[in-house]
């Protein structure tokens, strides 16, 4: 009873927020949808929504089937992509999911000679993930998860890349400049610039500043990492940063790399990957990976 289009027709109410705006996307008919999703609901002898005005909500067996299309749809898509690639004579495509966001000049140097290798494999990079990067990998809509905070889940292997020191950056001629490490309680005045992620997952809150019982005097996000220590070269606020990433601008921009408390906080970067048969080219992924962090010591630790 339960069919693919079925799956199609719940996701694309939930992304477009009506009926109406989901044919648009699917190319049908608003009357086409009703009758299918009807005819379906007769068979199952159970509500899959309900309308109130013009609100749409989704009855509990409809939230089911929905997370149900947001797990299976994108392996059967995965699955076609792959189909399509075979048939075209390639291997297929790398997807590899970033919970690390200054990790890209690094991914950078593994994906140069990857590519090299494999000239009939593509390399995919996603960042923004329905359930997270963890669910995405469950749910195979990534082949590789690079994370600093590995989820230990039944089902995921982990491979630990490398180690790194999370770091605090600022002007050379900040007062902040004067010392080589600092305390959550000497930062409060500051402006703490970081990437667009919930503060739960930000280090610099979780282990530096909420033991501490402190607070920046603001918090501001910036994507990128060019312009986030233009900010802080220009004297607008500190940032965040892996010490290695720091390093590379250091003398460009005239910053002062501070560890945060006398010990500093060390991390490390793993390849979170699914327990089960792998692709070859996963595997030389890995290696390589491994191998690019071991050439570039200096770099990355």
């Amino acid at each position: 009873m339960l069919e693919r289009h079925h799956l199609h027709i719940l996701r694309a109410i939930k992304e477009q927020g009506s009926i109406t705006a989901a044919a648009e996307r699917l190319y049908l008919t608003q009357s086409a949808i009703s009758h299918a999703m009807k005819k379906l609901e007769s068979q199952l002898g159970i509500r899959l929504w309900q309308k109130s005005g013009r609100q749409l909500h989704f009855t509990q067996a409809g939230e089911y089937l929905l997370t149900l299309s947001e797990r299976m749809l994108p392996q059967f898509e995965h699955a076609e992509q792959q189909l399509k690639q075979f048939a075209q004579g390639q291997r297929g495509t790398l997807r590899i999911g970033m919970e690390c966001h200054p990790c890209y000049q690094w991914l950078l140097k593994v994906v140069e000679p990857f590519l090299h290798q494999w000239p009939d494999v593509d390399v995919d990079v996603k960042q923004k993930f329905q359930f997270g990067g963890l669910g995405a990998l469950f749910g195979h809509e990534i082949d590789v998860l690079v994370t600093p905070d590995p989820l230990l889940k039944p089902g995921i292997e982990y491979v630990s890349v490398f180690d790194y020191e999370l770091v605090l950056v600022t002007h050379h001629q900040s007062a902040l400049a004067a010392f080589d490490y600092v305390e959550p309680n000497q930062v409060t005045q500051d402006v703490l610039i970081t990437y667009p992620v919930d503060q739960s997952r930000l280090d610099v809150f979780t282990q530096f500043l909420a033991p501490a019982h402190c607070a920046p005097r603001k918090h501001k996000t910036i994507e990128t990492t060019d312009i986030m220590l233009q900010m802080v070269a220009a004297g607008r606020g500190i940032a965040a940063l892996p010490k290695w990433l720091a390093q590379e601008y250091q003398q460009r921009l005239n910053l002062h790399i501070l560890r945060m408390g006398e010990q500093g906080i060390h991390k490390a970067i793993h390849l979170g990957i699914r327990e089960e048969k792998r692709d070859d080219y996963i595997d030389d992924f890995i290696i390589k990976a491994r191998d690019i962090s071991l050439d570039h010591g200096n770099q990355v630790s």
